[in-house]
């Protein structure tokens, strides 16, 4: 099911990822395309600049948007399955004026995963990096004309400082009737936790209350699922620029530092779930001094 592309990567940074795969040993991990969203550059990071982004035009689209997708991140071990994310769900709105946020559409994360073969039952449990409606869309909706919700025989992993501060996600649309929704099937989780075979979870606050991140190992390498840590890469190389929803925007750069540097050490790879179509990479630096940049990983 991989889909090792051979066009640049100037053209993967303005499109969605496919479903893409990668092994780790006994372990297989693939994205799992759901939708796409549009994010206005310098809204969206509002400490960088027009002047700025003069200089990444390379990674805008015609609009003047970047591309961030939209899914999930799906790992096997053996016959057994673990979802990281659940998408934006099927719905979609048009772009705004001059919001953050451009055209947003979901939707297509039930058919990625019947193209990988796997069936919404087919998954044990659900870890959630966050619970902001890009990342929880189908555990609170169901798809069209269907009268249950697709995972609501699994568990579903939230970070304890997440779960408590729900109320806090309110400011960011995501209502009680929705929580209240996920409420029966939350199981909260803890800093250092395996939660399914190779996978831990990783604390990584900032972005939200309880923000967390997945390490998962296996075959000698590990794949940190870094979440909404980062949203394009060119913060790679200005981990400075925090989103505009970030709940704590110095504490969300301090991450994005050690995470741009963890991300270059031998043997680990990033996912970043909104990366257009380079979802999967490692850090480096062409010299000393010079900005870290994001080096798409295929295999």
């Amino acid at each position: 099911m991989t889909t090792n592309s051979q066009s640049s990567p100037g053209d993967r940074l303005l499109r969605p990822s496919g479903i893409r795969s990668l092994q780790l040993g006994d372990i297989k991990v693939t994205y799992v395309p759901d939708g796409v969203v549009q994010l206005s550059p310098s809204a969206w990071l509002p400490t960088s600049t027009e002047e700025d982004w003069a200089a990444y035009s390379a990674y805008l689209d015609d609009s003047g948007y970047f591309v961030a997708g939209m899914g999930g991140l799906l790992v096997e071990h053996g016959d057994r399955a673990l979802l990281i994310d659940a998408g934006f769900g099927p719905q979609s709105h048009p772009a705004g004026e001059g919001g953050p946020i451009g055209a947003i559409s979901g939707g297509g994360l039930l058919d990625s995963l019947a193209e990988i073969g796997r069936a919404p039952a087919d998954i044990e449990a659900v870890a959630v990096t966050h619970l902001h409606i890009d990342h929880i869309g189908w555990l609170w909706q169901s798809a069209p004309g269907a009268e249950q919700l697709p995972f609501a025989h699994a568990d579903h992993l939230v970070s304890e400082e997440e779960w408590t501060h729900r109320d806090l996600l309110e400011e960011h649309g995501i209502s009680k009737e929705m929580t209240a929704i996920l409420e029966p099937r939350i199981r909260t989780v803890a800093d250092g936790e395996e939660i399914f075979p190779g996978v831990r979870v990783a604390l990584s606050q900032g972005h939200t209350a309880g923000h967390a991140s997945y390490v998962i190992t296996g075959g000698g390498r590990r794949l940190i699922a870094f979440g909404d840590a980062m949203h394009t890469p060119v913060q790679v190389s200005h981990p400075e620029w925090s989103a505009i929803v970030d709940h704590d925007a110095e504490r969300s750069a301090a991450y994005r530092r050690r995470l741009v540097e963890e991300l270059s050490a031998p043997g680990t790879i990033g996912f970043g779930i909104h990366f257009a179509d380079v979802a999967f990479g490692r850090t480096h630096q062409n010299g000393a001094g010079t900005p870290a940049l994001w080096e798409p990983v295929d295999e």
